[in-house]
């Protein structure tokens, strides 16, 4: 179902009383997981990045997550993932997701 971004910003449309941050990050979270898992390539990192993931998920599911533990885990996903251009749109995603928590960190953008 396509959603206008007025839609995204009231919430679910289910009614849930669920922030639409986390919603939005458990999205992006998820896509970006199963683009990783997809992916055919090793890399050095993989692990790092899979164990990241898995933790942004895990904040996600708790609730509203703290700021500088997001901020970590998303450093850590892109220091493990960057020179994967297939993986890039996915890892933007997950980006913008976090930044809903509070926009770019000090010193970006």
């Amino acid at each position: 179902m396509l959603r206008s971004v007025e839609q995204r910003r009231q919430g679910p449309v289910t009614g849930s009383d669920e922030d639409p941050r986390v919603t939005e990050l458990r999205s992006a979270v998820a896509r970006l997981r199963r683009r990783l898992a997809a992916h055919p390539g090793e890399f050095a990192d993989r692990t790092i990045a899979e164990e990241e993931l898995a933790a942004l998920a895990a904040m996600a599911a708790g609730g509203a997550p703290e700021m500088p533990r997001l901020r970590r885990s998303l450093l850590l996903i892109a220091g493990a993932i960057g020179s994967v251009s297939a993986l890039a749109p996915g890892l933007a995603e997950v980006r913008r997701a976090v930044d809903l928590f509070g926009g770019p960190a000090r010193g970006q953008g």
